[in-house]
């Protein structure tokens, strides 16, 4: 550990005289940009080489839970992608500016193991001939997006936090969320989700935006730019310029939005506009095309006229702009690989995330610079926005974190109180025709919980049905679980309806229903057993609209623990619901009827 220290400390003396006494500023300085900051920071970049200036325009993955001596089927991993063995064999060789984590990659196993990774990635960055510090990122929306997992604290998503209303609750959770990222070395968050939902059809957003009112939506960003900006960590608003009207998950295939200039103003832009006004540190860009925006039909993340045009000069934005995942098929139609990250660095973009092959996509750009087609300028205007988010956050001051630090701060019960507290006032009590609930636990004690099991997205909950059954059983009742899946079969079905024989109430779980889901069948016949069917949409609240003859129909948004927590409290009683639909839901045989309302919500007083 002495040993440990001692290298830190060379580090960070390091960093200070490469940076020219950058690390001197205090953060209300950074964050000012003052001309003498600028100054210094200009001067830094002057000594990088081309291949340290062009490394720090992206964004990379990396397998492995350590920085240095990964697991040996991550040492495969990133040999057979990227062409090294370990995080700091990627930052010496490609100098990347920042490094994302997954849990996938092996990255988050738990809080100190996160936190050492941190810890080598930046020991990784100062040791490079221009020592630099690197910006840590990760997609932790909470909700149905989440990348660490428990003992961290998971909050409710934003949709939940939308059904709840409360701009306070949203800032306290992401700056509750901000504090145990950048207790674990995590600096730069791609959350809040910007984009406002105003179709149910859409696959890729949903439940991960705030609801379908512009205003409300703005609200809440703006209301979490601030909680997690607020706890010393960058947050981004995304998916520019709005993500909320597609088909199309911009994984696998490009949306075309087809917004006029006038409904991208009221619809798409206010979120947007008031992150902005709340000092947002960077904006993410969309893999769709916006014909109104750019006729020329390139993805959002290649157009000018979008990032540039009008994120940049009509906005008046001028914090780092990051790509959505250059390994996504959105962006990989219409160019090859190599020619994307140029694209995107002509259209505005400051930093270039996660592309398929590093390789390929780092000589496009060195390429493209040495042809004249991207001038040194260019990349350096990108490079300084980078360096002064870098500045702004300490990391030229001191880029490590501690363990000790991460026990202070990580799912500490402060904030796992605080989680539930802010998801019992998200739940949505939909329909209760006959006043079922709340449930008594003396005359209706025997419940039966059937339903979707969808993976978690920390891979640390769940699952659904067993939490939910957990729940009532700590609330008092005697309560059992069966899993009956997303698509459940008949002989599924057959053992539900078996065992809701002799119960009082049998609550299911549904999970995105469709017109053609088995789930409505699973519904269907429980309903038949007489037996009283509480139904609770973990996803998606569209559900009810697909369901009939329940006794009532909730809400929760998301199949985390927290937030089915909070509605097993409000089925029995135990939280009144508070929740108010962010979204209008619409009759299914007739998608021009609304069935409920935004703002609709029931209550037991």
């Amino acid at each position: 550990m002495h040993d440990r220290n001692l290298s830190r400390r060379t580090l960070l003396t390091a960093t200070a005289v490469a940076a020219g006494a950058v690390a001197t500023a205090s953060p209300a300085a950074a964050t000012s940009a003052a001309p003498g900051t600028r100054d210094r920071l200009k001067r830094l970049i002057s000594r990088m080489s081309l291949e340290e200036k062009v490394g720090q325009l992206f964004v990379m993955r990396v397998y492995g839970h350590s920085a240095t001596a990964p697991d040996q089927a991550d040492v495969d991993a990133n040999l057979k992608e990227i062409g090294v063995r370990t995080a700091a064999e990627l930052v010496a060789r490609y100098h990347v500016g920042g490094i994302i984590y997954f849990a996938w990659a092996h990255n988050t196993r738990d809080p100190h193991q996160i936190a050492d990774l941190s810890n080598g990635i930046q020991r990784a960055g100062l040791a490079q001939p221009t020592p630099v510090p690197l910006l840590i990122s990760t997609d932790q929306e909470h909700g149905i997006v989440a990348r660490v997992g428990k003992p961290a604290t998971l909050m409710p998503g934003a949709m939940a936090l939308g059904a709840g209303g409360s701009r306070s609750a949203a800032r306290t959770a992401a700056h509750i969320a901000g504090t145990e990222l950048a207790a674990m070395g995590i600096t730069q968050n791609y959350a809040p989700d910007a984009d406002v939902n105003v179709n149910p059809a859409n696959p890729v957003i949903g439940v991960r935006s705030f609801g379908a009112d512009p205003a409300a939506v703005a609200r809440m960003a703006a209301a979490q730019v601030t909680g997690y900006q607020a706890a010393g960590i960058a947050a981004t608003a995304k998916h520019f310029p709005g993500h909320g009207d597609t088909t199309v998950d911009s994984h696998t295939g490009i949306p075309v939005i087809t917004h006029t200039r006038e409904e991208w103003e009221r619809i798409d832009a206010p979120p947007f506009r008031a992150a902005i006004d709340a000092g947002i540190d960077s904006i993410m860009t969309a893999h769709i095309q916006f014909p109104a925006l750019d006729p020329s039909n390139d993805p959002a993340t290649l157009s000018r006229p979008i990032l540039t045009g009008i994120l940049r000069e009509e906005l008046g934005y001028d914090g780092v702009v990051v790509t959505d995942a250059l390994n996504m098929q959105g962006v990989r139609e219409k160019y090859g690989d190599h020619r994307v990250p140029v694209l995107a660095l002509l259209a505005g973009v400051d930093q270039l995330l996660n592309p398929p092959d590093l390789a390929v996509a780092w000589h496009g750009v060195m390429g493209a610079v040495r042809s004249g087609e991207l001038s040194v300028a260019r990349i350096e205007e990108s490079i300084l926005r980078i360096l002064l988010l870098k500045e702004k956050l300490g990391l030229f001051r001191d880029p490590f974190v501690t363990r000790r630090g991460v026990d202070l701060a990580v799912g500490t019960a402060p904030h796992l109180a605080a989680a539930d507290r802010i998801a019992e006032g998200t739940t949505t009590l939909l329909t209760n025709p006959e006043g079922l609930l709340p449930l008594s636990r003396r005359s209706r004690p025997n419940l039966l919980v059937v339903g979707a099991d969808p993976a978690s997205p920390s891979g640390t909950t769940g699952p659904p049905t067993s939490v939910l059954a957990n729940a009532f059983t700590e609330l008092g009742f005697r309560a059992s679980a069966l899993s009956t899946g997303t698509a459940p079969s008949s002989a599924k079905i057959a053992e539900a309806v078996a065992a809701a024989q002799g119960k009082d109430v049998v609550v299911v779980g549904t999970y995105n229903v469709s017109a053609t889901s088995s789930q409505r069948t699973l519904v269907d016949r429980l309903v038949a057993t007489g037996v009283p069917v509480v139904a609770l949409a973990i996803r998606n609240p569209y559900d009810i609209a697909r369901l009939s003859g329940v006794k009532a129909a909730l809400a929760s948004y998301s199949w985390t623990d927290v937030e089915l927590r909070a509605a097993a409290r409000v089925v029995a009683g135990a939280a009144e619901p508070q929740g108010r639909l962010p979204v209008p839901v619409q009759r299914a045989d007739d998608p021009s009827q609304v069935l409920f309302p935004i703002g609709h919500g029931l209550s037991y007083s």
